[in-house]
């Protein structure tokens, strides 16, 4: 008797066991397969975060924003160089009025990329307005280039320049002659907001006329603005990763 129930507990101790252990296996066979599963999807995301047709892009930065942007010139930089290959890349900044060209139209992409500088972050950088070197950055486009033509202004948006109230904000002069000269070249403005170190950075109703002023511009010229709100300023992180799905959608 003693006999039969040491050999009952033994088998249940095995059997018990072998069923761990079963578990066990099955366990870690469905953590691996959802561990390779989610290495497909970042996989496939960060694909999908590529922009997959070269494009004609003229990157222009206010050169007044607030010095956190100087952050963003990795992030920038990164983005350029990874634009599928035959890609052409202008670098401007607007500036006191004029519109300094680091790099201009080239396939050269990390040249391109390594013009970038930091933003000087000062009013004395404070352009007229950012629409008339938009105007000349559309210009210097060759019409006959093939690949989207594109302008990525990385901008507060205001325009003072012929008043500051509710019937300028996205309604000046230069606004509206650089959507038609887009149009007119067949070029999409992208835009993403930051604030400058003027107005822009502590009056809510700036930043507002600001913002307001790229979504019109980006809008009417088939392109898209981002911004996180009307206060303070984080990453361009999620700005560019939604740039590069707009333009895949449009390829």
């Amino acid at each position: 008797m003693f006999f039969k129930r040491f050999f009952v507990r033994r088998n249940k101790r095995t059997f018990l066991a072998s069923l761990t252990i079963a578990i066990l296996a099955v366990a870690a066979t469905v953590s691996s397969s959802a561990f390779a599963s989610e290495r497909v999807t970042d996989r496939t995301d960060k694909q999908l975060s590529r922009v997959e047709s070269p494009v004609n892009i003229a990157i222009l930065i206010q050169d007044d924003l607030v010095s956190s942007v100087a952050n963003e010139i990795r992030v920038t930089s990164q983005f350029i160089r990874t634009l599928p290959q035959g890609s052409r890349v202008m670098v401007g900044y607007i500036t006191s009025g004029s519109l300094q060209v680091r790099a201009p139209f080239t396939t050269d992409l990390n040249s391109a990329a390594q013009s970038l500088r930091i933003p000087f972050s000062s009013t004395a950088a404070s352009p007229y307005n950012p629409y008339v070197e938009v105007i000349e950055a559309i210009r210097r486009f060759d019409t006959n280039q093939s690949g989207r033509n594109v302008i990525l202004l990385i901008s507060d948006g205001l325009d003072t320049s012929r008043g500051f109230d509710s019937t300028a904000a996205g309604n000046t002069i230069d606004l509206l002659r650089a959507t038609r000269e887009a149009n007119a070249r067949n070029i999409s403005i992208y835009s993403f907001y930051a604030p400058s170190v003027g107005l822009t950075s502590h009056n809510r109703l700036a930043a507002s006329y600001g913002q307001s002023s790229l979504n019109r511009i980006s809008s009417e010229t088939g392109g898209r603005a981002f911004f996180q709100g009307t206060t303070g300023f984080v990453t361009f992180d999620p700005y560019f990763d939604q740039l590069r799905r707009a333009l895949n959608q449009r390829t």
